[in-house]
């Protein structure tokens, strides 16, 4: 079985993990806390902290794992999708790497790397599934046909769910990422206090545009009678618009699910992390009979030992990648 190194730079963390046998045998991540200061990502300063971080990050990986770089079968990177600027350092590290030690290259997506994270650890689901796929740039529901085979659905037409949650937050004075704070706070509010509207799309498609324009609106609307509308609300506020975002993204899977036949379904992607839709699902599925996996908390953000997951796979099917590959921001799923 293949001993691969895999290396994760789409966003703002940069990561490296080492897969042998078919387990993950370390994960490092860097993550990036200056995006704070300026309440988002800035693709400009990812992309310089990852130069400085995926040296020692890889060097930490294989210290960890106990695995000498002339051991290693393959070299593993994300090609996308991502911030091409960050997306560019991975790709040209894992290139200089592979050439210098004459080891082929798997190129990865990074969403079907996020589905491929139920696979980490078990339970592992079984064939086929549908899997939720939940971030900052993406929502997307995916029948999951094999670990290679899969089908996009459903996806947003416009912003992803955790753009939403960070705006929201971001809305509410809250600092970066706002998406667990939300989440925090919504645990202490009442889930019924407001009520937001939900654009309805056809089939399994999603749009999260319009419900964070109403909330501005909502927001600014009462500002005008309470100066600190937010402050004596903020609670209600969370767990409202966290509500109503959950119902908007289950309504539409439980939809797809009853229409696809699955019994097995999953959630993935850094959303996933979020407690009230854990919980919701959970209880969901019970009602449904449906058999539910969620990855461990660490396994939700972006993280290499997904990308080595992914890789494990492409290897054993033996789709490599050219040394002429280069980074895509909107890489196709379907190239994976």
């Amino acid at each position: 079985m293949p001993t691969i190194l895999a290396i994760e730079s789409s966003c703002d963390e940069t990561s490296a993990a080492i897969i042998q046998d078919s387990k993950i045998v370390s994960n490092v991540i860097a993550n990036q806390t200056i995006h704070r200061l300026y309440g988002g990502v800035v693709p400009e300063l990812a992309s310089r902290a990852h130069q400085q971080n995926i040296v020692p990050v890889v060097e930490q990986a294989l210290v960890q794992a106990n695995v000498p770089k002339k051991s290693l079968d393959a070299i593993a990177f994300t090609r996308g999708p991502g911030l091409l600027g960050a997306l560019l350092v991975g790709v040209s590290f894992a290139k200089s790497m592979a050439l210098a030690l004459q080891r082929p290259l798997i190129e990865v997506n990074h969403m079907q790397a996020h589905v491929l994270a139920h696979f980490i650890e078990p339970p592992l689901p079984s064939f086929p599934f549908l899997c939720l796929t939940v971030s900052g740039g993406h929502t997307q529901i995916i029948l999951v046909k094999d670990y290679l085979q899969m089908e996009i659905v459903g996806q947003t037409q416009d912003d992803a769910v955790g753009e939403a949650f960070d705006k929201t937050a971001k809305m509410l004075g809250l600092s970066y990422p706002g998406g667990p704070l939300i989440d925090r706070y919504a645990k202490a509010g009442n889930p019924q206090a407001y009520t937001f509207p939900k654009v309805a799309m056809p089939g399994f498609d999603y749009s999260f545009s319009g419900i964070k324009t109403a909330f501005l609106n909502f927001i600014n609307k009462n500002k005008q009678k309470d100066t600190d509308f937010i402050k004596h609300n903020l609670a209600d506020l969370c767990a409202s618009m966290q509500q109503t975002l959950i119902q908007i993204l289950l309504e539409k899977f439980q939809k797809a699910a009853l229409h696809y036949q699955v019994k097995e379904v999953a959630i993935a992607g850094g959303v996933a992390a979020n407690s009230g839709l854990r919980t919701q699902l959970t209880e969901l599925a019970k009602k449904e009979q449906w058999q539910v996996y969620i990855p461990a908390f660490q396994y939700c953000t972006d993280n290499a030992a997904m990308i080595a997951m992914a890789a494990h796979y492409k290897f054993l099917a033996e789709d490599f990648a050219s040394q002429e590959v280069s980074a895509l921001a909107r890489l196709p799923f379907s190239a994976s």
